[in-house]
């Protein structure tokens, strides 16, 4: 989420001049100058043919809109195509916390209070490839895990709405990095069977994978695109969702037919936000933010050599970056650990201590650097969170060793 660090004069100074222009409007029925402009930027920067904006306060929230979006745009396209009403999306998916976006996940862990409120959805095992459950290896596999994907997506095409996915990676679920040409390979299967593919790119737009969004790693036109988290730099809740000009037009008619696209929310486009994420681009540019990050892409994937040789990390995930640590009880068998054992957590509590944040999910430690860490600075998280795993996995071993 943070992109650019704290207290940058720039973003400080936009949001200031906004305040002394109008602090908010709705965009029911109106709009502003931000807003206007930065639709503007965000079509100039978005993959393929996306060039409608619509704009939300969360990434859950631009899910929704994602999901709603292409279920109405088969009820009105021309042809309509009434039938085509389900989604399908990969087991581990997270795409938020809202009704539709929960019912489009696949982390149970999140959802099993809620099962009753969910709607029912398509889903395949995606690629996760450290744990396969073909128990095949990549590249020998020739993506074998993909023939669930486009079987289930060839049956069902006449009732399926669109096919949801993050690209590259599947962030909540443990920083499950796909091969590469995996996710292009899923949206080619949505393409030939002629379902939309939506993009979920709140944890990977904006400078997270290496690319302004993750889609650009291997070309992918999306129809549908999610951004949040990192569209201000961090500072104000804002979202948007971005769609192509066929499906816009399928929402215009006459007052009688009844096509619009009713979903709005009071702060939907707040102005200062809109402000922030003006200034945030800017600054992409200005600090040429994206050419400075690959020289620290490339000093992360060097420094994280030398954790694959602790016995208790199994595997390490990067994309960008997006790092995901697995330990494991076992190095040769993958063992997980027990869950009471809670280890993942002890070890971000002992970086806490040392003074770094990383997140656990479940035995996985999430290494997020923001865009503008220093090459320094991006040695001392990695050092704080490699002396951590040794200290406390260091200090269990010891413990179990003991009559």
């Amino acid at each position: 989420m943070n992109v650019h660090g704290h207290r940058r004069q720039e973003i400080n100074r936009a949001i200031k001049d906004q305040l002394e222009r109008v602090a908010h409007t709705t965009l029911l029925g109106l709009t502003h100058p931000s807003a206007i402009e930065l639709a503007r930027r965000l079509i100039e920067i978005a993959p393929g043919e996306l060039s409608r904006v619509f704009y939300s306060d969360t990434g859950a929230a631009a899910m929704e809109i994602a999901l709603k979006m292409a279920l109405q745009y088969w009820q009105q396209c021309n042809p309509p195509r009434p039938r085509k009403t389900k989604f399908f999306s990969l087991c581990n998916a997270y795409h938020g916390d809202t009704v539709g976006a929960m019912s489009v996940g696949g982390i149970d862990l999140f959802q099993r209070a809620y099962h009753q409120l969910l709607f029912p959805i398509l889903q395949a095992r995606g690629a996760y490839c450290y744990r396969c459950h073909l128990h095949a290896s990549y590249p020998a596999c020739r993506f074998a895990c993909l023939d669930e994907v486009e079987q289930m997506i060839a049956e069902h095409a006449d009732e399926l709405a669109a096919v949801v996915m993050e690209p590259m990676v599947q962030g909540a679920a443990g920083m499950l990095v796909y091969p590469a040409g995996y996710t292009r390979a899923v949206w080619e299967i949505a393409k030939r069977h002629q379902v939309l593919f939506i993009v979920d790119e709140v944890a990977t737009g904006f400078g997270k994978t290496g690319t302004m969004f993750a889609c650009e790693h291997e070309g992918i036109e999306p129809d549908v695109m999610a951004l949040g988290k990192g569209i201000t730099g961090g500072y104000l809740p804002l979202a948007a969702t971005l769609t192509t000009e066929q499906i816009y037009r399928a929402f215009l008619g006459t007052v009688e037919q009844q096509r619009t696209f009713y979903h709005g929310h009071t702060y939907t486009g707040n102005p200062l936000a809109c402000a922030a994420a003006l200034a945030s681009l800017d600054l992409f540019e200005q600090d040429q933010t994206l050419q400075q990050l690959q020289p620290k892409i490339a000093l992360l994937s060097k420094e994280l050599e030398r954790f694959k040789q602790l016995s208790l990390v199994g595997d390490i995930r990067q994309c960008g970056f997006m790092v995901g640590i697995e330990l494991v009880q076992d190095k040769q068998t993958r063992l997980l650990f027990p869950g009471r054992e809670r280890v993942a957590v002890r070890v971000t509590k002992e970086a806490r201590r040392r003074g770094v944040i990383i997140r656990p999910l479940s035995d996985i430690l999430v290494v997020m650097p923001p865009l503008s860490i220093s090459e320094e600075e991006l040695g001392m998280l990695l050092n704080v969170t490699y002396d951590s795993i040794v200290s406390i996995l260091g200090s269990s071993l010891r413990t179990a060793a003991k009559p």
